[in-house]
């Protein structure tokens, strides 16, 4: 497959802060995989075809931030079987960290750069996780990945990226919730729930 046309390179120069290009993973529509295949698309199947899911944005996400020298890094939210888990772009922009996030909800976004440990960010989305009965799911975050491991030219494969989904899994993963507490969490509200439902593609 051949790379990135002229047009798309300059494009993606345009978008020199995090937030800009958090305006651009909004702006794709959201992918269902409807044909029933799980597909991890490269940053540059995503442009061409013009639709993401949340692992899709977070890689296109931090392609295009690498590309502005912004450290940025893949990151594992993992949640309890009941539920999917996600996973976002954490960047440091100065001494605080921030987060890109690709979803359909109106929950798990954008993080602005104010947090000053990644733990610290990973905790804001701690209460916004939860099941349509309100059970909060988050359980715990993966170790930062840094796609810099892989070999050039990924972002512009034509197959999928699975062994990064594979490395995400693979990486070390710290609790969240004290297992003695987790029987005592609450739930979220009603109103909470029903704001969650908002969502931005329709399926």
């Amino acid at each position: 497959m051949k790379g990135f046309t002229k047009k798309e390179t300059l494009f993606f120069k345009k978008l020199d802060t995090p937030y800009k290009v958090q305006v651009f993973l909004d702006s794709i529509p959201f992918n269902f995989e409807k044909n029933g295949k799980d597909v991890i698309k490269s940053p540059l199947r995503v442009v061409r075809e013009n639709n993401a899911h949340c692992i899709e944005g977070a890689i296109l996400g931090s392609y295009i931030l690498s590309l502005h020298k912004y450290k940025s890094y893949l990151l594992h939210l993992q949640t309890t079987k009941e539920d999917l888990d996600h996973v976002i772009v954490v960047f440091k922009d100065g001494m605080y960290w921030g987060a890109l996030s690709k979803t359909n909800h109106s929950v798990l976004r954008y993080r602005d750069p104010v947090y000053k440990s990644v733990r610290e960010l990973v905790m804001s989305y701690f209460h916004e996780y939860f099941l349509d009965n309100g059970c909060k799911t988050l359980r715990r975050y993966s170790d930062l990945l840094d796609l810099k491991i892989f070999e050039k030219g990924w972002e512009i494969q034509d197959f999928d990226l699975w062994a990064i989904d594979h490395e995400l899994d693979k990486m070390k993963h710290y609790d969240i919730v004290p297992k003695t507490f987790i029987r005592k969490l609450s739930k979220a509200s009603i109103i909470e729930r029903e704001a969650s439902k908002i969502t931005q593609w329709k399926k």
